[in-house]
């Protein structure tokens, strides 16, 4: 296992990437990427074992309800990198228990690939959006062929990508990019149907990074995104060689789907479990704004917290749902559920804006206007400031103004911007979730069960 400062020093490969214009020669030494690196990198120090042939313990596959508990609660703890390389890995894990039957040596790659990258302690991020091109067009009907990643060359010892990414969370940071159909496809569009695993050092890759990270002299009034924050990778495969052993899926387009739709179970799962947080952080802010500005007591306040912390209550049932109501496959790990998953982050990303909505209506506009806390420092205003501020004896004018500042910058800021967006977008979109959810809910067992109200038990073998 590599410890931090190994990881940091792994990062300077050769790889291509670039950020506001400019190529960046060391990722761990960018003062703005640097940040996100720090935190991958206390992860590995976290996660460390000196013992030959130890694996992390966030890479431990679950093989039973308490086993993916754990699981999902250690990683509600980790660093992004370290999220994203577990569900990457159950991802593979989901994909491979499902083509075994109809491409077993495929199986067997991403196995073998599976234990080769716990061996080498490696982050892995995920490419999975395409650039799309016109999206009422299929993949193979575009005026730019390289709209989605394609094949573009097949040789005895692997195969030639062409194509790019978008969205693609801390991709500069990690190891390996695993690289999949970001849908189904149908006959004749067998070069789109690649999965495979790609080194972000490989030849040909290149990655344009944009983040919300503040641009501020103070981090003070970003006391959330000033600390953690993570650069989203534009992943450009310009003609880039990927081995054989390497390819998990090369012209089965009726398997394309697979590897979509096993990352989105992951990505929803990881989604709703840190909505689970993310709402009960809302719910706290309303209610200690609320008091800060003693109107904890109003009825329309009361009401909406009470909005708020029954939709919180949801998605925390939904996750238990998830957990409890997990599926055992044939490798003997465990998966959550696939309803009570999608349903849970269709409902948590539906009504995000709803919270925010009303921690914005309890806390006012002081939470875009509050001063800065330079500025309560100052010598000549700061006391005034400090004074106007505050509310009442117990409230201070520092309290609430850093409480103004928190909500801003979750919720108002650039970060907040991220949030609001990634929120619906992560795991593919509230249609995505629609589909899955309508997929895997027992419609017939709830026709009869209308038929039985309706005391028309007659009709219920037909349908």
């Amino acid at each position: 296992m590599m410890t931090g400062d190994q990881y940091r020093a792994s990062l300077n490969d050769g790889r291509e990437t670039y950020f506001e214009g400019r190529v960046v020669e060391d990722v761990a030494k960018d003062p703005i990427l640097g940040i996100t690196v720090n935190s991958g990198a206390q992860g590995y120090d976290r996660f460390y074992d000196p013992a030959p042939n130890a694996i992390g313990a966030f890479m431990k596959v679950p093989g039973s309800t308490e086993e993916l508990r754990e699981q999902v609660e250690l990683h509600e703890t980790v660093d992004l990198l370290t999220h994203v390389t577990y569900a990457s890995i159950m991802t593979l894990l989901t994909a491979a228990d499902r083509i075994e039957s109809t491409l077993p040596e495929n199986a067997r790659r991403i196995r073998t690939y599976i234990k080769d990258a716990q061996q080498r302690d490696v982050r892995i991020t995920q490419c999975i959006t395409d650039s799309k091109g016109d999206r009422s067009r299929r993949p193979s009907n575009q005026d730019d062929p390289d709209q989605y990643v394609r094949i573009v060359e097949r040789r005895d010892d692997g195969i030639v990508i062409r194509g790019a990414k978008l969205h693609i969370s801390a991709a500069s940071m990690g190891h390996e990019l695993m690289t999949i159909p970001t849908k189904s496809m149908k006959p004749g569009e067998e070069d789109y149907s690649v999965a495979c695993m790609v080194p972000v050092n490989a030849p040909g890759v290149k990655i344009i990074n944009t983040t919300y990270a503040p641009r501020h002299e103070d981090p003070r009034d970003f006391p959330i995104s000033s600390r953690h924050h993570t650069p989203e990778g534009f992943v450009i495969f310009d003609d880039v060689f990927v081995e054989k052993e390497r390819v998990f899926l090369d012209a089965n387009p009726e398997l394309a789907g697979v590897f979509a739709h096993s990352l989105g179970l992951w990505e929803r799962l990881g989604g709703l479990s840190s909505m689970v947080s993310g709402y009960e952080a809302l719910v706290g802010f309303a209610q200690l704004v609320s008091e800060a500005n003693g109107l904890e007591r109003t009825g329309h306040i009361k009401e909406k917290i009470s909005e708020m912390l029954i939709n919180a209550t949801l998605i925390r049932a939904s996750l238990e749902a998830a957990i409890e109501n997990c599926h055992i496959t044939s490798d003997g790990a465990a998966f959550p559920d696939e309803l009570y998953t999608n349903a849970g982050k269709y409902h948590g990303a539906a009504n995000w804006s709803m919270m925010v909505r009303h921690l914005h209506d309890i806390g006012g506009g002081a939470i875009l206007t509050a001063p800065g806390i330079a500025d309560l420092e100052n010598q000549q205003v700061g006391h005034l400031a400090r004074k106007y501020m505050g509310t009442m004896q117990s409230v201070d004018g520092i309290y609430r103004t850093r409480l103004f500042h928190a909500i801003r910058d979750l919720t108002a800021d650039a970060y907040g911007g991220w949030n609001a967006v990634t929120n619906i977008q992560a795991g593919g979109g509230l249609y995505a979730q629609r589909i899955v959810s309508r997929l895997h809910y027992d419609m017939d067992h709830a026709k009869k069960v209308a038929l039985q109200k309706a005391h028309m038990d007659e009709y219920i073998g037909q349908v």
